[in-house]
């Protein structure tokens, strides 16, 4: 049994505010189950670790007895969410919306329980609304209001066009509280406009007003830009458990406890404890093997992280890599690519292309424990490998 104060505690973990924590403190004190709603739209068929933030909050409150509304933005993804954008973006056809949709539901039961898990589509609602109604839906905000919107007011000031049907994306996303009643919703920081109009929405509809939380953005493997597949600086949920735990493997010392914060479902006292052994000496590498033995446990089945970090042994440190490995960060070329050669030779693991070509054919050079044998190969930006030129010669490269 949780008490008020622990299920705050565990609430505010890695959450980056909470709008407003007097009016959730009354709303836990109800002694009933919290409708908690998380909206996402399908524009893409796979999710990654930072989609998995708002996931893995979801089910913090799913372990604290609350009911999980997970919103697919069937509606909203045919329009597109302008949040962050410099330019209107392309909507997606109803078809292509439903196909991810599906994919969605696939993968957020890897985090969550899907016997506490109520999954709602908008279109429900938003479908049968008639002209009429959505022009009084409209009427509600001000276009005033709307260019409060960081990226709204960028485009106006620096006259790029915003199309009508963008305004409707706040209103609709708002309107999705309104219908589901919803007493928390979550959203990433950029989402705070949004999350704001549904509070706002509830009021004139007469409703109690949610809770607003914002969740940090995920950094990727590169630990500055936002986790994101066209940076490829991500981490699918889908993608192979060796793959997963090799990625995780190579993001940084620092951003690994970020890591831990927003995707571990460790206690924070095991977190603090694992953070005292790293300050007294232990290798923050063998720290890192239980994150990701935990994430590949969660995505893929109880062992499949086990096995995933023995291949990795096997691989690497079978193979006498060092503790420490000199890094080095490569300005891709025109194209977002970086030729092999050039890399190796920029990394100072060869002092020339021809050397280059000579080890690659002479299978002496390895990329992730795999042999190259493509002369022309290239790095693509957002590569984070580890390369050995025989046995010796070894470092990180990150292409950027």
């Amino acid at each position: 049994m949780h008490t008020i104060e622990g299920a705050l505690r565990e609430i505010r973990r890695g959450t980056e505010e909470i709008l407003v924590e007097a009016d959730l403190l009354e709303k836990l004190k109800l002694g009933r189950p919290l409708r908690i709603k998380a909206g996402f739209d399908p524009t893409a068929p796979d999710l990654h670790l930072g989609h998995t933030v708002l996931i893995n909050k979801l089910r913090t409150f799913q372990e604290l007895g609350h009911e999980v509304i997970f919103l697919i933005g069937d509606f909203t993804g045919m329009i597109g969410d302008p949040t962050g954008k410099s330019v209107t973006r392309k909507p997606l056809t109803r078809e292509q919306v439903l196909d991810n949709a599906r994919s969605y539901e696939e993968q957020v039961f890897k985090t969550l329980d899907p016997e506490k898990t109520r999954v709602e589509f908008n279109s429900r609602w938003m479908s049968t609304m008639d002209s009429s109604e959505m022009i009084r839906l409209a009427s509600r905000y001000t276009v005033a209001r709307m260019l409060e919107r960081d990226d709204f007011s960028k485009r106006y000031s620096s006259q790029q066009p915003i199309a009508i049907h963008e305004f409707m994306y706040p209103l609709v996303q708002g309107y999705d509280s309104v219908a589901l009643e919803a007493d928390v919703e979550l959203g990433g920081t950029d989402q705070k406009f949004n999350l704001l109009v549904g509070r706002e929405l509830q009021r004139q509809y007469g409703k109690p007003q949610q809770v607003v939380m914002t969740m940090p953005i995920l950094e990727g493997l590169d630990g500055v830009q936002k986790m994101s597949k066209s940076l490829d600086n991500y981490i699918g949920v889908s993608e192979p458990p060796h793959e997963m735990f090799g990625k995780l493997m190579s993001i940084s010392d620092t951003l690994m406890w970020r890591y831990f914060e927003l995707l571990s479902f460790r206690p924070l006292e095991q977190v603090v404890e694992l953070k005292r052994q790293a300050s007294e000496g232990r290798n923050p590498r063998d720290i890192k093997f239980e994150l990701g033995v935990e994430l590949v446990n969660r995505f893929h089945g109880a062992g499949a992280g086990e096995q995933a970090c023995q291949a990795f042994v096997e691989r690497f440190q079978k193979g006498a890599l060092p503790d420490e490995i000199e890094e080095f960060s490569l300005p891709a070329q025109e194209g977002g690519m970086l030729p092999i050669a050039s890399v190796l030779k920029e990394a100072g693991l060869v002092d020339s292309t021809s050397e280059a070509y000579r080890l690659i054919q002479q299978a002496a050079v390895r990329i992730d424990g795999e042999k190259v044998g493509d002369r022309g190969m290239r790095l693509e930006r957002g590569a984070n490998v580890i390369i050995q030129v025989g046995k010796r010669r070894i470092a990180r490269v990150k292409v950027f």
